[in-house]
């Protein structure tokens, strides 16, 4: 399930993003999908891939990974995140919901940290990199 007004648009971000042309509500579902559930082994296959990017840790201890279908993969991170989602686990699905109002022609983004306003640095985020080297 895609909410019908929902659509996928260059984002300032880089790359593509998830739209809306309508107002969104706060805590609404906009999305929920399946995914697809790799092992660990595969993970370690995947991650040197194009598709690392587009992974999930799944699972209790993440050791596994999951490919979400529908428009999940495609969220945006924001450290201040308009939209958060879940992971159903016995289900195999992913959701996306509003954490706050979504105003017209907004960009939908996720905090890939797992929690909206979690401020940790992602693994691609520049200032994480200078403190690495």
């Amino acid at each position: 399930m895609i909410l019908p007004f929902l659509y996928v648009a260059p984002s300032e971000k880089g790359g593509r993003g998830i739209f809306t042309s309508q107002r969104i509500g706060a805590n609404t579902v906009i999305e929920m999908s399946p995914v697809i559930v790799l092992s660990s082994k595969d993970r370690t296959h995947i991650e040197e891939t194009r598709l690392h990017d587009y992974i999930f840790e799944w699972g209790e201890k993440h050791k596994k990974c999951c490919v979400a279908l529908g428009y999940v993969s495609l969220y945006n991170h924001d450290y201040s995140s308009n939209c958060d989602y879940d992971m159903d686990f016995e289900q195999e699905t992913m959701s996306i919901r509003t954490v706050r109002p979504i105003e017209k022609g907004e960009e939908l983004c996720v905090n890939y940290n797992a929690d909206p306003n979690d401020k940790t640095l992602v693994w691609f985020d520049p200032r994480n990199r200078k403190q690495k080297k």
